[in-house]
């Protein structure tokens, strides 16, 4: 009876039987790492990525000095393993030696993977940590994301550009080389800054030490994204906070033809022009806050010209004093709908929320710098392949998913693999997402591959 017994507990089974439940003992619980898997829509994103033909840019771009055993996977290979695995939420080399026997993450990898396995968690950290911090390769490696981006442009529809600016913050663990204490987060951090367009891709990210002004180094992160639209013919926009309000942004956005919207930090002068909107509403306070606008011609010392300042004076019940905000810019709509569409930066700051919830890109717990560096342009190649899907691929009922619950629903689709002679099955779960969505999803993929074919 205790023999019989212990079959059914876990403690009393050996590695390769299976496990039982004690509220039911008809239940077996079997694992087969290499049969099933748990990410099988990545391979959505894989087909993609393919129709695109984005990772494949790693072998034209980057360096490759591995030299004997070490070539076993490719660096196109070893991209997607790094960027695949982070969509997935596996934000460390560490899960790596798993996930290189998981059928699904070898399928995409491709290539000697598909047949063996993908790269071990030492042959990941290698390829991160030595080869993609070599100077050239970092420097190609900052230049995907945009590359990435041109891909997919000529399959949109794109009447403008906007551009939003902003930093972030990663906290840091340890002695981190760059860490520093930064008193607005009031942690201690690593400070980077990202460049976002209308779609919500990632244009550019720029890692930083954790104590540096917010809008230092903006002219690294946006001459490249700002070069490689200059020969588009539509308007380019500019919007960014109060961290951005500097003349020397002000001088490059006009000369580079772009009109821009930048929230402006209050002083006495400003305060003056508006008096006329302080004084308090007449009459009981309505549930709807009071707003009143103005906009005015200024001119700060360091300004090499007087510039649009717009005003926005907000009464709301229950409060003493009113919330008063100004915005620099050379737009010539009316005030109303300059604020409005300066308040639409605030798009911005939840495409980071996304980048920090679903891809994880806060996890930068490497030692050296320029490690980090790495991982921070891994982390926004996976973030914009799972916003491309969601741009250019989703159908439009589900297209207000966001990245994370993409994640949840659609990569973490569970599938068995059967192998047969010349094919391999994956028996997918419908639970979230049905075949019908899935079948949509590839259609869609489909279209793009032939629109990129027949434009060469």
């Amino acid at each position: 009876m205790l023999m019989k017994k212990n079959t059914r507990n876990p403690a009393g089974e050996s590695q390769k039987q299976p496990l039982g439940l004690s509220f039911d003992g008809s239940l077996r619980l079997e694992f087969h790492g290499s049969k099933i898997t748990s990410d099988a829509g990545l391979l959505a994103y894989r087909e993609l990525d393919e129709a695109l033909g984005l990772s494949v840019m790693a072998d034209d771009l980057l360096t490759d000095w591995r030299t004997g055993a070490n070539t076993r996977h490719t660096l196109e290979g070893l991209i997607r393993q790094s960027v695949y695995s982070r969509l997935a939420g596996y934000e460390d080399t560490n899960d790596a030696d798993r996930l290189s026997v998981d059928p699904a993450m070898r399928h995409v990898v491709g290539g000697r993977a598909s047949e063996h396995s993908a790269a071990s968690t030492s042959q990941m950290g290698r390829f991160e940590t030595e080869v993609l911090t070599q100077g050239h390769n970092l420097s190609k490696l900052a230049m995907l994301p945009g590359m990435w981006i041109d891909r997919l442009r000529p399959h949109r529809a794109m009447k403008e550009l906007v551009l939003d600016m902003d930093s972030s913050v990663s906290e840091t663990h340890g002695q981190q080389e760059g860490s520093a204490y930064n008193g607005h987060f009031n942690c201690t951090c690593y400070h980077p800054l990202f460049c976002f367009n209308q779609f919500g891709d990632v244009e550019g990210a720029l890692l930083r030490e954790g104590n540096v002004h917010s809008a230092k180094d903006w002219g690294q992160l946006i001459e490249p994204v700002v070069a490689r639209y200059r020969d588009m013919d539509v308007p380019f926009y500019f919007r960014a906070d109060a961290a951005f309000a500097r003349p020397e942004i002000y001088e490059y956005l006009e000369a580079k033809g772009f009109e821009y919207a930048i929230r402006l930090p209050g002083n006495d002068i400003l305060m003056v022009e508006i008096a006329h909107l302080l004084a308090r509403p007449v009459g009981r306070p309505g549930n709807a806050p009071h707003v009143r606008y103005a906009d005015f011609e200024y001119q700060a010392k360091s300004w090499n010209r007087a510039r649009r300042v717009v005003a926005k004076v907000e009464w709301h019940r229950g409060e003493l004093f009113p919330r008063i905000g100004f915005i620099v810019t050379n737009l010539e709509r009316p005030a109303k709908k300059v604020v409005r569409f300066y308040n639409q930066r605030g798009t911005a700051e939840q495409w980071i929320k996304e980048g920090k919830n679903a891809v994880r890109w806060t996890r930068l717990s490497c030692h050296d710098f320029v490690d980090n560096e790495v991982r921070l342009h891994l982390f926004v190649l996976a973030y914009n392949l799972g916003n491309f899907l969601r741009q250019a691929v989703l159908p439009p009922a589900v297209r207000h998913w966001t990245l994370t619950t993409l994640r949840e629903k659609l990569i973490k689709i569970g599938a068995k693999v059967v192998r047969h002679a010349r094919k391999v099955v994956f028996q997918m779960a419908e639970v979230a997402v049905p075949r019908e969505l899935f079948r949509d999803m590839l259609r869609a993929i489909e279209r793009l591959r032939v629109a990129r074919a027949a434009s060469g």
